[in-house]
């Protein structure tokens, strides 16, 4: 039996029950009656999500008109616009019109229940309306189609004419060229349709701002009409809106748009694709650490427009090629390639903090210069696919990668080298060693990636995180000495010395090789205790020497130091070359966030070391004390 047939038989999945239906199955046979008047044409009837326009005439069973969209029976020539199982509507009407086609004029004959006198009717019947009598409803179906709703509330909706090519579409700060005519809702010609296309920037409020929600759900080349209601018909240079216009219908040929994307979010970093590249945006970009060919042209952002650099004429015509993710070109060039297509042409203007004032500048760049960078990307190769790869070549593939991080950790590069780690560990996700020895080298390997995650983490500060990364070394093997060290560096940099000492301890205790290390870090865990014990006393000089009734001042000094933070040390690992080499270095824990858990364990040793007894009143005034001096 093939796929199609077993799905067959599988049972379908029931459909969740609408609130429309359940006021269907309140139907009662005879309460509501069809006559067609004129026939329509085609053999197809509205459904669920199409957009549905008529004309709504109501009458008294004598012929009364009680009131009409159309405006030779009192009305304003204005007809319904509404989306079926979207909008509210009468019962009868819900039932009714998907019973008709197109141009089509049928009479309905209501009994109370079927309009507004229906129990819980979602619609309140207009002023002075007979709801409690039966009553005829001549509808004229003018239009129906499929609809894209482009706002919760219905004010604005859109009808495709033509559909467009690929599926991305306009968003702000996009710069658009699109023909747009449009008229009234009862066909008044508001704006003309122009040969030349309007050009407009996505988000500078330049056209009505229905128009724009509208605009924003296309794709290039589509051709769609907008409906937008009195809510979104806002001012703009491309018309004037009049205070009675309840509703205008927008002709729209969304021609072509640029694509422009603000990286940062707040316009510092600013990426504008002047020709469009082959394939899909994103798909079709080199999203993924991807080895990349480019040509570009390095201007300042001075009056000259100042070229500092040309790979076609500085090098040869032969194009930069580089591997992404690896810290080898300025951090704002990289984000901006990452986001390309294959052919692609884009200008990019960049702030000196992602440029080169973190990057080594060429000659003629001075320090907290902007530049601008015409990068085109010739085509890149995306990493090779450890699918179908026999266990060491994997192995030897996660090696290169985490030789790379390594190198990037040795150069400061903490974020880019925890990408490297981490990437490794997500593709660990899918390998499945065969046999007890591969299961050996597997397992040793992936220990190494998460102390590696670890040392990074502490680097950045994250002492917590580093801490429940090594924990996953520990869970699976509570012995790893190396795994002891990484934790215990991460405790003493978070200020809490006891749990160092404790892995510190441990680690002599199940690896006698590791003891210099070991020795090292308990020496170095000593002499932050000490530090950190001076440090409080002096702060807390004073205190316990006032007068009963006299409060010290504390919490400046405490302000001062959490703004200092503290200084790691990490002794250099004794492991193989290849291994992250961990040098000294200060680690900032934030100020903010960790104020409280910064200050505990140094207030906690301090307070062991120097003997003092407190009483849980004395207590209570100091943390008073300490925590109104921090947020006063």
């Amino acid at each position: 039996m093939d796929a199609a047939e077993q799905n067959h038989l599988l049972p379908k999945k029931k459909k969740s029950e609408t609130e429309d239906d359940k006021r269907r199955k309140r139907i009662v046979p005879g309460s509501l009656l069809k006559a067609v008047v004129r026939p329509g044409g085609g053999d197809s009837s509205p459904k669920d999500g199409d957009q549905i326009i008529y004309h709504c005439t109501v009458r008294t069973l004598d012929g009364v008109v009680v009131e009409s969209t159309r405006s030779e029976c009192g009305g304003r020539g204005l007809p319904i616009r509404d989306v079926l199982g979207k909008s509210k509507m009468i019962l009868g009407l819900l039932e009714g019109i998907p019973t008709m086609h197109k141009a089509e004029i049928a009479m309905f004959k209501m009994k109370p229940e079927m309009h507004y006198a229906e129990k819980d009717c979602p619609v309140s019947a207009p002023g002075n309306f007979p709801k409690y009598d039966e009553l005829h409803f001549e509808i004229e179906l003018l239009d129906f189609a499929k609809a894209k709703i482009a706002s919760d509330d219905l004010g604005v909706v859109k009808k495709i004419v033509n559909e467009g090519e690929g599926w991305e579409s306009p968003r702000e700060p996009y710069e658009v060229k699109a023909r747009i005519s449009a008229k009234s809702g009862d066909g008044q010609v508001l704006l003309s349709p122009k040969e030349e296309p309007y050009f407009f920037t996505f988000g500078k409020f330049e056209v009505p701002k229905g128009l724009e929600i509208g605009i924003g759900t296309m794709a290039r080349k589509e051709k769609a009409v907008i409906y937008v209601r009195k809510q979104y018909l806002t001012e703009s240079p491309l018309m004037h809106i009049a205070h009675d216009l309840e509703e205008v219908h927008f002709e729209v040929e969304l021609v072509h748009f640029i694509q422009v994307r603000d990286m940062l979010g707040d316009g510092r970093l600013i990426k504008r694709r002047i020709r469009d590249g082959r394939g899909e945006f994103p798909m079709d970009c080199p999203l993924q650490d991807s080895r990349l060919s480019v040509h570009y042209r390095g201007m300042l952002l001075n009056e000259d427009k100042t070229v500092f650099y040309d790979s076609r004429i500085e090098n040869g015509d032969e194009p930069l090629e580089f591997s992404s993710g690896e810290g080898l070109v300025p951090e704002g060039f990289e984000m901006c390639t990452r986001l390309m297509l294959p052919g692609e042409i884009a200008l990019v203007t960049c702030p000196p903090d992602y440029a080169y004032d973190k990057f080594p500048r060429p000659p003629g760049v001075p320090e907290g210069a902007h530049v601008q960078w015409e990068i085109e990307l010739l085509g890149f190769e995306t990493p090779r696919d450890w699918t179908g790869l026999d266990f060491q070549s994997i192995m030897n593939e996660a090696e290169n990668i985490r030789s790379t991080g390594n190198r990037l950790f040795k150069e400061g590069k903490f974020e880019l080298a925890k990408a490297k780690y981490e990437k490794v560990l997500r593709e660990f996700n899918h390998v499945n060693p065969q046999d007890d020895e591969e299961g050996k080298v597997f397992g040793e390997a992936r220990n190494m990636l998460h102390l590696n995650v670890a040392a990074c983490l502490l680097k950045l500060g994250e002492w917590r995180k580093s801490v429940e990364t090594c924990n996953k070394v520990l869970e699976a093997k509570p012995g790893h000495a190396k795994g002891l060290y990484r934790r215990g560096m991460a405790y003493m940099g978070g200020g809490e010395y006891e749990a160092a000492r404790n892995d510190f301890n441990m680690m002599i205790k199940v690896d006698n090789s590791s003891e210099a290390d070991a020795s090292a870090a308990l020496l170095k865990l000593k002499q932050k205790e000490q530090e950190a014990e001076s440090k409080a006393r002096k702060q807390f000089k004073g205190l316990f020497d006032k007068k009963p009734g006299v409060i010290t001042e504390v919490g400046s000094e405490i302000r001062e130091q959490t703004k200092t933070g503290e200084e790691v040390d990490e002794t250099k690992d004794n492991e193989e070359d290849d291994e992250t080499q961990e040098e000294e270095s200060t680690t900032t824990v934030s100020t903010d966030s960790k104020w409280s858990e910064k200050a505990w364990p140094i207030m906690k040793n301090v307070m062991v070391q120097i003997g003092i007894q407190l009483g849980v009143a004395l207590f209570g005034v100091l943390i008073f004390q300490f925590v109104s001096a921090r947020f006063t």
